[in-house]
């Protein structure tokens, strides 16, 4: 099926990494033209020569997309190179599990809630005027179903990801109007493929280090209607078709991928 997304210029945050990188490589697939946005540039940048190896015309800008001055800069070299942006996904996020909520630092507070919500506010925000005025735009947010049925030792990431997926559909209501298209994916269990697809300064970086055995794997997809875990390719598929035109009448809706691990 051709999505036509070739010559679409598409934001991926935090794309170096794991599932955002998994993103961008299929976007690439289709020929779109790629902004990967991370703070980790040598990661990124392998990611962005793996994409142009695929068709695509990726290019790294260095972001912090928790601070809205420096989306401002992202977006604005995004349309000096492109012309315009097509498609955003937000895709960045952080979680510390563990600690109780009660013994959680402010610290590791404030940053899963700076990387978790500022992030997609900041980046919708300044994406959607652009979107409005040419009256066309895809916008996808990457929750996890933590925020749909909440994780004990996750209290603040669970929090975050279901202020996600409400903010997606009070956004969508507000720009279907202008033709733009809002909508959210929550990724289950998802394990990288290799430790090669994370870099330093990925969610993964110290989690990649350790090998699940087959029997780790088996007990972490137990309840799951599929018992595996996904891989960021089953959430970049997802992505990218909500990121299509195949997907112009969908909007405002969020769409678990996770194997039959949440099914409300």
């Amino acid at each position: 099926m051709d999505l036509g997304l070739t010559g679409k210029t598409v934001i991926v945050t935090g794309g170096a990494s794991n599932i955002g990188r998994a993103i961008v490589l299929t976007f690439a697939r289709e020929a779109a033209n790629i902004v990967i946005a991370d703070l980790d540039e040598k990661q990124a940048q392998r990611t962005a020569g793996d994409a142009s190896a695929l068709g695509g015309h990726a290019v790294v800008i260095t972001a912090d997309v928790g601070d809205g001055e420096s989306v401002e800069n992202m977006v604005r070299q995004t349309l000096d190179t492109f012309g315009g942006v097509d498609v955003l996904v937000n895709n960045v996020g952080w979680a510390n599990q563990g600690p109780l909520l009660v013994d959680k630092p402010d610290q590791e507070i404030k940053k899963e809630i700076r990387l978790n919500c500022w992030s997609v506010l900041n980046c919708s925000r300044v994406v959607a005027r652009h979107m409005m005025e040419r009256k066309y735009g895809k916008i996808v947010n990457i929750s996890s179903d933590a925020g749909r049925a909440g994780v004990p030792g996750a209290v603040v990431y669970s929090g975050t990801k279901a202020a996600v997926i409400g903010f997606t559909r009070a956004l969508a209501r507000e720009l279907g109007r202008y033709g733009v298209n809002v909508n959210c994916v929550c990724p289950g269990v998802i394990v990288p493929e290799t430790a090669e697809d994370v870099g330093e300064g990925s969610f993964w970086s110290e989690r990649v280090r350790h090998t699940w055995s087959q029997d780790d794997l088996r007990k972490m997809t137990a309840g799951n209607a599929i018992r595996r875990p996904g891989n960021p390719q089953d959430i970049a598929n997802m992505v990218v078709f909500l990121a299509s035109d195949c997907a112009s009448y969908v909007t405002g809706q969020t769409f678990s991928v996770d194997g039959g691990m949440v099914m409300a």
